[in-house]
């Protein structure tokens, strides 16, 4: 009759060094994906960011909204283009996608938050020039319209939030110095955040179980690995597709000081609490070079 109440309360003691260890520490957490789309694993992505500002951490969202972004443009009758994983972006499309991701979705992620107690606070990449940017080019010099590359983070406004005891919810939208607005890849946005705040752990919230040793296979998992594993995996082909910028995205957090990265299954209910306050985990955590695989 216990059994299962005893459980919880192992996992709970489990917990304890973990707890104690990253209070105070801040994590990023790049929010995609179905968790974003699904009612109840964005419920559940809510109570478990609330749970890390309860036990003492300082997380920051830093979410993406590629779907709503087509979903929208769909229905003005705009066709989506995209190049290697990025999206041609012509004014009115970044117009599109700046409503769409500093508006209804990064409000609606603010007021989940507040729902839960947790005071919460919404910014984009232009708002106390966050993230400054230049025109992204390809290596064929094509301009794909208003996408940017980050040359620049000013955490003074997120260290603002974050010392107020708000959690910051920003959105992928950044500025040149002409205060053109661009729109920015959310994983690439979450990866420059992390590194600039210093942070203990970048999570990616995402689709697949983690990093697979075959695309195909979903036991095929690396539960760890150090960053020289990973770029020798993607040099020998093991890890290809959409997996390949999402891993060179581990490692240049890990470049910029982010202590470690994990990717994750957002589908699965409560991963991100059983990924970082558990032995085991639930995805792929990602370390420096140098440190244990």
């Amino acid at each position: 009759m216990y059994e299962r109440e005893m459980d919880k309360a192992a996992t709970l003691i489990e917990a304890i060094p973990y707890i104690r260890k990253f209070s105070g520490t801040t994590v990023v957490v790049k929010y995609g994906g179905s968790a974003m789309v699904d009612e109840k694993l964005k419920k559940s992505v809510i109570k478990d960011i609330a749970l890390l500002k309860y036990i003492g951490l300082r997380p920051v969202i830093v979410h993406g909204g590629g779907k709503e972004i087509t979903a929208l443009l769909d229905r003005l009758g705009k066709k989506s283009e995209f190049i290697d994983g990025l999206r041609v972006t012509d004014r009115e499309t970044a117009d599109v996608a700046e409503m769409v991701l500093s508006g209804s979705i990064g409000k609606s992620l603010v007021e989940n938050l507040e729902a839960v107690g947790i005071s919460a606070c919404g910014i984009n990449g232009k708002d106390g020039h966050t993230l400054l940017v230049r025109k992204k080019l390809f290596g064929s010099g094509r301009d794909i319209g208003f996408v940017g590359e980050i040359d620049k983070v000013d955490i003074h406004l997120v260290m603002t939030l974050l010392d107020s005891g708000y959690v910051p919810v920003i959105s992928p939208v950044g500025v040149d110095s002409f205060s053109q607005t661009y729109n920015i890849n959310a994983d690439y946005a979450a990866t420059a955040v992390a590194g600039a705040l210093g942070a203990q752990k970048l999570v990616f919230l995402t689709d697949v179980e983690g990093i697979l040793r075959d695309k195909d296979d979903p036991s095929s998992i690396i539960r760890r690995m150090n960053a020289a594993e990973a770029r020798s995996l993607i040099a020998d082909g093991t890890i290809r597709g959409g997996m390949i910028p999402k891993t060179e995205c581990c490692i240049d957090a890990l470049d910029r000081g982010v202590k470690t990265v994990h990717v994750l299954d957002g589908r699965l209910p409560h991963s991100l609490l059983l990924e970082i306050f558990t032995a085991s985990g639930i995805g792929t955590m990602v370390v420096p070079e140098g440190g244990a695989q």
